[in-house]
């Protein structure tokens, strides 16, 4: 099966929101293959549907300052952000052949510990989905140069206190602990196509991370390649390497 990439560019996160929404309907239908959007954000916070408004740190005059807009959405998972300087990635797939009405199972997403959440197709597709991602990511990282993992009981990619350790912007007792380079947040709509997705720190400025409690985890760092190698690859290679893993994980090839 082939699936299209479509390179988005810069774009405000209600846009690409509402892309979502149109070409999830399309795939639903059969009117379009498998999609995979890649793209930016300007400066926002999203809140998931685990979102707590005690995880935002920063008040309005400071968000107006940054320039940072908020939304609230239907994603899993609580608050994270997006801007300039990282890769999102939002894989639009048919996941389930036809609506499954399911009860709520146990799953958080998003970065969130696993105990308690709603899901349309059965939990170990949709947690296997969320596996997928993250070893998409940490083998284009690993492509790249730099070595990512899982952590139990946690969304997301990780990078160990060793590889840490290599940052230089973060905090000394920051350095002793692994860092979240990358966040994931998902849903799976009624008809099992699925949305949002990935969001991989290649180079923004992590100061916008100071605003929040990412994910609703307390005093978990989190870094970028930017910060760990000193001669850090450009957005259109790491695009390029996310690109192959993903169809090399799913089975797909990308249609040209």
């Amino acid at each position: 099966m082939n699936f299209q990439v479509l390179d988005l560019g810069l774009i405000e996160y209600e846009f690409a929101w509402r892309l979502q929404d149109q070409y999830a309907a399309a795939i639903a239908e059969g009117k379009r293959p498998p999609t995979l959007l890649l793209l930016e954000h300007p400066h926002v916070y999203t809140f998931g549907r685990r979102g707590k408004q005690e995880n935002l740190l920063w008040g309005e005059s400071q968000l107006k300052e940054k320039g940072i807009a908020i939304h609230w959405v239907d994603r899993g998972g609580d608050v994270t952000y997006h801007g300039p300087g990282q890769l999102v990635g939002y894989p639009l797939l048919p996941l389930a052949p036809t609506p499954l009405r399911l009860p709520p199972f146990s799953q958080k997403m998003g970065g969130e510990k696993e105990g308690g959440g709603e899901g349309r197709i059965p939990q170990a597709d949709y947690i296997g989905y969320v596996r997928k991602l993250e070893r998409v990511l940490i083998i284009a990282l690993a492509n790249l140069g730099l070595a990512a993992g899982q952590r139990p009981g946690l969304t997301g990619v990780w990078i160990q206190a060793d590889v840490h350790s290599r940052c230089p912007r973060c905090k000394p007792e920051d350095r002793k602990k692994p860092a979240k380079i990358a966040a994931i947040g998902v849903k799976v709509d009624a008809r099992g196509v699925s949305r949002h997705g990935f969001a991989l720190n290649v180079n923004p400025d992590m100061e916008y991370w100071d605003g929040i409690i990412a994910c609703g985890l307390q005093d978990e760092p989190v870094a970028s390649l930017a910060d760990l190698m000193p001669d850090p690859p450009s957005m259109e290679r790491v695009k390029a390497e996310v690109v192959k893993a993903f169809g090399d994980v799913f089975g797909m090839s990308p249609a040209h």
